[in-house]
Parts: C-alpha cells; sequence; structure tokens
C-alpha cells in the first residue's frame, strides 16, 4: 500500500490507530447480561455514549447506538408506518441512496412521497423546499442530507429548519426534519453540527476512522420504530451493542471533532483542493461538476469534489487511475453497481456529464504531494485516452 494514493475518504476511512483491539478485549460482555463482564461493557457503553454527547453538544439521551447511517435513516424512516397522520414524505431529489431507496419502498407501503428540486449546484434551499410544500402542504416529514456524499455541495440546514419554524408559527402543519450527517461529522471546520435544528440525524463511525458497523442515531424526542427484538437503546434499536466499536467511534469523535484540530485541518484540505481544482480548470479536457464550482467555494465541503474527463467515461478513468496506484470512485460506494447517476441527473448535468463524472475524496492524512501525484497522473491518463 505504499505505493497507492486513497482518495475515496467518503465511501470509508482509513481506520484509525485507537486500539481498538485492546478495547474489544475489554468488552467483550454482553451489555445487557447482568453479570460483571457484562455491567462492564455496560459502563463502556455508556461512557461512550457521554464522550459522544459531548462532543456534539447534545444529551446522552438523545442518542442512540446503530450499525451505521443506513440503519440510523432507515428506523425514522420506517417509523412513518406508525405515524398515519404523516401523508406525504419529502425527501431532497439528491439524498444518499439510504433515504432515497427508503423512500421508493414507503411508497410501496402506501406513503405518498415527493422529490425536492435542488438548484443546479445540487444544494438544497428552502426554496426548493417552499416550491415542494406548494403541491404537497400536507407533508409531514422532509429529509434533507447536510453535506452530499457525491459532490461535496453544503446546504444550510439552519436555513431549512428556520422557515419551517416561520412556516409552522404561520398556522401550516409541522414538519419532521431528518438530516443525513454522515459527510459532515468531523468535516465542518470546528463548527458544532446543525443538531439543535432538526427533530432527527444519522452519523457513521467508519468516515472518520472508526469501526465499520459503528454509527450514531440523533433524535430530538424518542419515537416508536417497528423493528422490534430485545429492546436495547430504549426501544430505539433492537440488538446486541457493538461496545467496542462505541468506544472507538467517541475516540474519533474526540479526536477529530475537536475545534482547534478540525479547524486547522478543515483549511489545509481546502487548500490541498484549490490546488487541484485549479489544476482541473485550466486543462482543456477536465471540467468540475457543477462547473462553476471554484477553489476557494463556502457552497461545497473542501472533502469531497466531482469532476470528469470529456470524452473519458468515469469507469474507464477509475480503472485507469487504480493501475497507476490511485483509488477514486465514480460515486456512492452503496450504489456502485448501478450506472444510473440520480444526484447528477437532479442537478441537471449532461447525459455525458453523468456518465463520466467521477469522485474524488480526501481525508485527513491526505498531503499536497498526494495531490501532485495525482495531478501528474491525470495528465498522463488524459494524454493516453
Amino acid at each position: 500500500m505504499d505505493n497507492r494514493h486513497y482518495f475515496d475518504w467518503a465511501a470509508t476511512a482509513p481506520p484509525d490507530p485507537l486500539g481498538v483491539i485492546e478495547i474489544g478485549k475489554k468488552s467483550f460482555g454482553n451489555p445487557s447480561s447482568r453479570h460483571e463482564e457484562g455491567r462492564a461493557a455496560r459502563r463502556m457503553l455508556e461512557d461512550a455514549r457521554e464522550r459522544c454527547a459531548r462532543v456534539l453538544g447534545v444529551s446522552a439521551e438523545q442518542l442512540y447506538w446503530t450499525s451505521g447511517g443506513t440503519e440510523a435513516n432507515a428506523l425514522v424512516l420506517y417509523s412513518l408506518l406508525l405515524r398515519p397522520r404523516i401523508n406525504a414524505i419529502l425527501f431532497s431529489a439528491v439524498e444518499h441512496p439510504s433515504v432515497r431507496e427508503n423512500c421508493f419502498m414507503l411508497e410501496r407501503l402506501g406513503k405518498r412521497i415527493a422529490p425536492i428540486p435542488v438548484e443546479p449546484d445540487g444544494r438544497v434551499t428552502a426554496a426548493c423546499l417552499e416550491k415542494t410544500l406548494e403541491k404537497h402542504p400536507d407533508a409531514g416529514f422532509a429529509a434533507v442530507m447536510a453535506v452530499n456524499n457525491e459532490t461535496g455541495a453544503v446546504n444550510n440546514i439552519e436555513e431549512i429548519a428556520e422557515y419551517l419554524r416561520q412556516r409552522r408559527i404561520a398556522g401550516s402543519k409541522p414538519i419532521h426534519l431528518h438530516c443525513d450527517m454522515v459527510q459532515a461529522l468531523g468535516k465542518t471546520g470546528g463548527k458544532a453540527l446543525p443538531l439543535s435544528w432538526v427533530d432527527s440525524a444519522s452519523m457513521s463511525g467508519h468516515k472518520i476512522g472508526a469501526p465499520r458497523g459503528i454509527g450514531l442515531l440523533y433524535l430530538k424526542k424518542p419515537l416508536e420504530t417497528i423493528f422490534k427484538g430485545g429492546a436495547q437503546e430504549r426501544g430505539v434499536r433492537s440488538g446486541t451493542e457493538n461496545t467496542g466499536g462505541a468506544v472507538a467511534l467517541a475516540s474519533c469523535m474526540e479526536r477529530y471533532a475537536g475545534e482547534e484540530e478540525a479547524c486547522s485541518e478543515y483549511e489545509n484540505a481546502r487548500d490541498r483542493f484549490a490546488r487541484l481544482i485549479r489544476f482541473l480548470g485550466e486543462n482543456g479536457r477536465c471540467a468540475l461538476i457543477p462547473e462553476d464550482r471554484c477553489a476557494e467555494d463556502s457552497r461545497f465541503s473542501p472533502y469531497i469534489l466531482q469532476m470528469r474527463v470529456k470524452g473519458l467515461p468515469g469507469e474507464v478513468l477509475v480503472r485507469a487511475l487504480d493501475d497507476e496506484g490511485f483509488a477514486v470512485s465514480t460515486g456512492s460506494a452503496c450504489s456502485s453497481a448501478s450506472n444510473d447517476r440520480p444526484v447528477l441527473a437532479a442537478m441537471g448535468a449532461t447525459k455525458d456529464a453523468r456518465l463520466e463524472g467521477v469522485r474524488i475524496s480526501q481525508g485527513r492524512s491526505t498531503a499536497l504531494d498526494d495531490i501532485d501525484a495525482l495531478i501528474e497522473t491525470l495528465k498522463r491518463v488524459i494524454r493516453r485516452h
């Protein structure tokens, strides 16, 4: 792996060396068991929950352990089957498949759904939501992600939440606002996640270096879910908790979501991508998606970038870069088996752009040398194709 350059952090981050093996030795007991090993695991689990809550600025009672962002999203979405007063479900047209595809399934189960259109840059604005609510005034649920996993577009969740609050004050039906915050956790430059503005939110550990199989669901107020079992996590999410994963996630959140270090790394990430964006803008075969993204653009996360090489299918570019030692992707790893690009289509991207789009995503261990190596390799690949 010494000769590899990893640019697929949005899919999963390299594991962080936080003593997960040792944690596993100490936490093997079932947290629901009454014996000492079980009680020890329970203490570790609840301590980890408290630590995560302190980082996020919420109450520990509002956090529930899950297996990751997909399960957290599903728990909230399928709880709507138990809420008959929610007639219409809205979701942004650029949501992660774990939201979008489950909304389609809810439609099959009798719920009415409607996509929220986005701006050409891929962002969801209050104006976009307002247009959808004009057609579906009885909607009781809206899903809007914080940071898009394919383009890095950053949505102003506070603005959207304030619009819904003012609408409710004016006498309209209250709307449950759910936010997929998977790509925002630990990547906001030290700014707090907008949890106080939403009713529920999902987070995933492996995006910031924790093991796969651990995540968090934030609920402003408890809700009843349709998945039952052993009644763990106060009945919201059943199943034996991943104690070691929870402790590792708490450690990663403390290390990478802290204000000072996160702010410094955020600026470094912006500088690294600025160099890449300038090259893409100067090379006639390359284009950004959207094309008006610039080197220092607050509309986008400095950790995710969508680009294309004109005339070169994205799958071909991914393979060519892989052969040269670079890991990139064409989009969400959760939908890699499909050539469809619904996020880019929702932005109005051309058929060619959707076919040629490639996602480049970086993380805290990415260096300027990696960016320079990628630029030089792109030059060679473009010359060959």
